[in-house]
């Protein structure tokens, strides 16, 4: 029977997660990300979603995702664009129950309840997309309580970004979402700021909120958010 699904097409040159974002991870990963890193990889190993499945949305090659993660997991289910991502991404030590598959669950407005039909029994990851993501039909919150509100899912993705330095790195961990005023000023000080919003700030979920900033470059750093739902 055809699957009505939209399938994820191929994408090298974007951007945000093609062949200019692994020159970049190529030239910085070791040294400008390293502190954006192992914020992230606190925050996945504290992440116990009790499943011995798990769907990565977005992964990329997986810099992020600290070593041994993908061991956790009995089978793992990538949806990523990037062929060149996926061919690094399946060549980590730890990818030995790695798949891909081509749904496109950020295509449309259902596209959530599609991911929640295919994967009954898996937990997800959405990792630093959906902040490069419009929400179609709405916005993320709104489609995650509707489409993934009892399953086990956790996101970090970007909030805002400027070409405005940060002042203080280290990560900040809260029992609760915090305003956006209150983090700018944790980290980027008092002031005037000029930021990109990618209205993704306070995704919902059930349980505790993490925030760092992450210098994509030295002139673009992004505030990326850290949210857990616990089913």
């Amino acid at each position: 029977m055809h699957d009505p699904s939209p399938a994820l097409r191929d994408h090298l040159f974007d951007p945000s997660g093609g062949l200019i974002y692994q020159l970049r991870a190529l030239r910085y990963r070791r040294t400008l990300w390293a502190g954006f890193h192992a914020a992230v990889a606190d925050w996945l190993n504290g992440w116990q979603p009790g499943c011995p499945s798990l769907v990565i949305i977005g992964p990329n090659a997986g810099h992020a995702l600290p070593a041994g993660f993908l061991a956790r997991f009995e089978q793992i289910v990538a949806l990523e664009p990037d062929p060149l991502a996926r061919h690094l991404l399946a060549r980590r030590a730890d990818a030995g129950g790695l798949r891909f598959e081509r749904l496109d669950c950020l295509a449309t407005s259902d596209g959530l309840a599609r991911l929640a039909a295919r994967f009954p029994d898996a937990a997800f990851l959405f990792s630093n997309v959906l902040g490069q993501v419009a929400a179609p039909g709405g916005s993320w919150s709104s489609l995650l309580v509707r489409h993934l509100r009892e399953r086990p899912w956790a996101s970090y993705h970007d909030v805002v970004s400027t070409t405005r330095a940060a002042v203080h790195q280290v990560p900040l961990q809260s029992a609760a979402a915090l305003d956006l005023e209150a983090l700018l000023a944790h980290f980027w000080g008092r002031g005037e700021i000029t930021v990109t919003d990618h209205e993704t700030l306070h995704l919902g979920g059930r349980g505790p909120c993490g925030y760092a900033v992450w210098p994509i470059t030295p002139a673009h750093w992004h505030l990326v958010e850290w949210v857990v739902n616990q089913a």
